[in-house]
């Protein structure tokens, strides 16, 4: 069995073999489709992740394919030649699942951009998958649909990109995770193979469920060229609340106190002081100076109204400030959230993450937090989907020029390792909603068993016995 190590060569190909390989993939793909344009290559080796722990490398070539047959005949060539393929769409993960590794083909789907059905009576829609999230939703809007995952990044990210990491969103606690939403892919296979994983019903327990083992491999088992997704419907009436509480501890209790008061909002969110101070000099906006923690809370539905009621009642009894009904600031506090996590300072060096734990460890998760960030002097803001109990806290460092990078580096990547300490201790997970990719295989086996481990190298191996489809990441 390859180990990370052994699973792909880096030693580099001759010149023949290296004109030999391009000129084979030119041979069924147009000219615009290939590119091995040095800045091409460059900005394709990356994502959006933290790259102190990756080092980009070259990739060989980006193809832009157009078609599922133009996918399957990379692949081909790739696996004849023993080339890896990394796959990506709009390169917004955060996991580095989409960093290059050296002579490899990237694979860049957000040409085959198409949806290609939308079906009003079945509430499902069937889509390429470079087709932007923001985009699909806004064609089920005219059906009264909506798409229900929404990521931060849903007016860029793709779907292929987020049915690979399996992403969450604001509206995850009610209508559930990407996974949730998926019911058939089409996938090309590392043998340039196609696979229609299953129909497009609900319900359907006929063999095993490849179509959620797709779900959030990162690119490791195959490539997503295609997807059925369910779609909801969309609520006319929709009510928003904003809570400023003076604890922050009191304000994740408020998610606990809705469950209590039977009410499962679309979105619950929350903001601590750190982020609203951060938030309030990126957009001028003065949440700071209303309370030390910000709850942003959702009801949709016919009883949208009775439920906000119920909400805001049970939040004002915990000493909340809330914004009343018909308010648009509290919506506009919903699309301020959205730059959360991306609002920093120039002079600031961060790092954050994406753990989850169960909903009733919320308030000792955010307590034990802020014990890592005293313990290793550095700063911290904790932004969370609360509702499901995500959260995503940022460890920083104010540079002076007085510390050396290396101490502080040292320090903030302790506060992280802490942070995810926490999270398993508390019965969570190292990743909500961002996948593994390469960044957090250091945490992989922190969380899991060797034996659960080991099964997952031989699906692997079942799916991808060359390991040549995104090595190095999502496992061991």
């Amino acid at each position: 069995m390859h180990t990370p190590s052994e699973a792909h060569s880096s030693a580099q190909p001759s010149a023949e073999s290296e004109a030999a390989f391009l000129q084979q993939l030119r041979e069924a793909l147009p000219a615009s489709a290939l590119s091995t344009d040095p800045e091409d290559l460059r900005s394709r080796s990356v994502d959006l992740g933290p790259s102190e722990h990756l080092t980009p490398e070259q990739p060989a070539v980006v193809v832009r394919p157009q078609s599922v047959e133009q996918v399957q005949h990379a692949v081909r060539i790739a696996a004849a030649h023993g080339r890896a393929v990394v796959t990506r769409g709009a390169g917004t993960g955060l996991a580095g699942g989409a960093n290059a590794v050296a002579g490899c083909l990237v694979l860049e789907t957000t040409q085959m951009n198409r949806i290609l059905r939308v079906s009003a009576e079945d509430s499902t829609a069937t889509v390429e998958p470079g087709v932007i999230v923001a985009d699909l939703d806004a064609a089920a809007a005219e059906h009264h649909l909506m798409y229900a995952p929404d990521p931060a990044s849903w007016r860029i990210s793709t779907i292929g990109g987020n049915i690979a990491t399996n992403a969450g969103g604001l509206r995850c606690a009610k209508y559930g995770v990407t996974r949730d939403s998926v019911l058939s892919l089409d996938v090309v296979l590392a043998d340039g193979s196609l696979l229609h994983t299953r129909s497009a019903t609900f319900k359907h327990v006929v063999g095993y469920d490849l179509t959620s083992l797709m779900v959030g491999s990162e690119g490791t088992l195959g490539i997503v060229v295609g997807a059925t997704v369910r779609l909801r419907h969309r609520s006319q009436k929709v009510e928003t609340i904003g809570a400023f509480f003076p604890q922050l501890s009191t304000a994740a209790s408020g998610v606990v106190e809705m469950s209590r008061v039977g009410v499962q909002p679309a979105i619950t969110e929350l903001l601590d002081a750190a982020t609203m101070r951060a938030l309030d000099e990126a957009h001028g906006s003065d949440l700071a100076r209303r309370g030390e923690a910000l709850l942003l809370v959702q009801t949709d539905g016919h009883g949208a109204e009775v439920e906000a009621e119920l909400v805001r009642e049970a939040l004002r009894d915990l000493g909340a400030e809330v914004t009343e009904p018909g308010s648009a600031e509290a919506d506009e506090l919903v699309e301020l959230r959205r730059h959360a996590r991306g609002d920093g300072l120039v002079d600031e060096i961060r790092v954050g993450e994406d753990i989850a734990v169960p909903r009733s460890q919320l308030v000792t998760c955010i307590e034990k937090m802020h014990q890592v960030a005293r313990a290793h002097r550095v700063e911290l803001k904790v932004v969370a989907h609360a509702g499901d109990g995500n959260l995503h806290p940022t460890f920083s460092v104010r540079t002076s020029g007085d510390e050396e990078l290396q101490e502080v580096t040292a320090r903030l990547d302790a506060a992280l390792d802490d942070s995810v300490r926490v999270a398993l201790e508390l019965g969570g997970t190292i990743s909500g909603e961002h996948g593994v990719g390469g960044y957090k295989l250091r945490w992989m086996d922190w969380e899991q068993s060797s034996g659960l481990i080991a099964l997952q190298r031989r699906i692997k191996e079942a799916f991808d016995p060359q390991h040549l489809l995104n090595p190095h990441r999502g496992i061991l």
